[in-house]
């Protein structure tokens, strides 16, 4: 009888101690970092807990596969892990994991589209960003503008430029829904904020002019001045003869220069020789062009002309500017 009391004293401790010891085990196993740096994983659709936790340990992560089973069924959470590609942070904890796993909180991407460029830009940025799903191509462009709703199909200048952050495998097409809708809304805003008396009878009027004026200079502060000169022109019937229009409609001819030619050849956009605005956009405006172009400055001036160091002269009369290009762009 004392045999079997001291054996069953001794089971007791043992099982205490093995109790103990796997409780230390367990919680050790869900306190301790298991990463020393971020690790990138892609959890795919269909990817059953065992294959999630396969590709953890995969990684390098040094999860305790037993206990990260049971915490995650006893709290509910192997079902409920979310498709998509993760960034585990340094010093992640394996609950710290699963949080994130179930969170859906994915890892992002970006992708910037500057102010001025083209449209013929954004696609090239696009078609070589490698987290984004390719929908169409260049020959689908009218396409694009039906499938996003627009009401004009020439797709210069309808993106708005900005940073976009995104997932991987969003698709071209929502992408760029985001750009023509964020453009279209602070367009509208604009619009509505506009000053009386414009010669802009649409706000894809105002869409023209502003990536005109965004073109022309890249001081934040000349734009006023831009516009009003482009505005004052239109009041008056004049030519606008700004050389970005011309570029734009020389398209691959195009190489660095403008010769004396190319202001005389009539194009859709050769503002030399057309007058009023071109039929579309020619780059992505900014807010502070679209701004511009309907709030102008209320001077007098008719001309501007590059000083080469990225500014211009304003002039109120024909005689002021031609003293103005024969100093800054004849150097006499």
């Amino acid at each position: 009888m004392l045999k079997k009391s001291r054996f069953l004293g001794w089971l007791i401790m043992f099982c205490s101690f093995l109790t103990g010891w796997l409780w230390m085990d367990y919680q050790g196993a869900l306190t301790s970092p298991v990463t020393d740096e971020s690790v990138y994983i892609e959890i795919e659709k269909g990817d059953s807990f065992n294959r999630i936790t396969e590709k953890l340990l995969e990684r390098k992560v040094r999860i305790e596969p037993l206990w990260f089973r049971v915490f995650a069924y006893w709290n509910q959470l192997a079902g409920r892990l979310k498709a998509g590609d993760y960034e585990i942070k340094k010093g992640a904890t394996a609950p710290d994991i699963l949080a994130l796993l179930v969170s859906g909180k994915t890892r992002q991407y970006t992708i910037t589209f500057p102010e001025g460029w083209s449209f013929q830009q954004i696609l090239k940025t696009i078609q070589s960003n490698p987290y984004l799903q390719k929908t169409f191509n260049d020959a689908e462009v009218d396409g694009l503008m039906n499938q996003l709703g627009a009401e004009h199909r020439h797709p210069e200048g309808q993106f708005f430029p900005d940073t976009y952050f995104f997932e991987k495998n969003t698709t071209d097409l929502a992408l760029l829904k985001r750009a023509y809708d964020r453009m279209q809304l602070i367009l509208h805003q604009e619009w509505q904020q506009r000053r009386e008396d414009l010669p802009l009878a649409s706000p894809y009027q105002a869409l023209i002019l502003a990536s005109i004026i965004e073109k022309e200079t890249g001081l934040p502060a000349e734009r006023p001045f831009i516009a009003g000169v482009f505005v004052r022109r239109l009041k008056k019937g004049m030519r606008l003869q700004t050389d970005p229009t011309v570029i734009y409609g020389m398209g691959d001819e195009y190489q660095g220069d403008i010769k004396s030619k190319d202001l005389k050849t009539a194009t859709p956009y050769n503002t030399y020789v057309i007058k009023g605005l071109p039929p579309t956009p020619i780059a992505m405006p900014g807010r502070d062009s679209i701004y511009a172009a309907l709030h102008p400055d209320l001077g007098d001036s008719l001309y501007f002309v590059a000083k080469g160091d990225g500014s211009h002269v304003f002039s109120a009369s024909l005689r002021e500017h031609k003293k103005a290009v024969a100093l800054y762009q004849l150097n006499q």
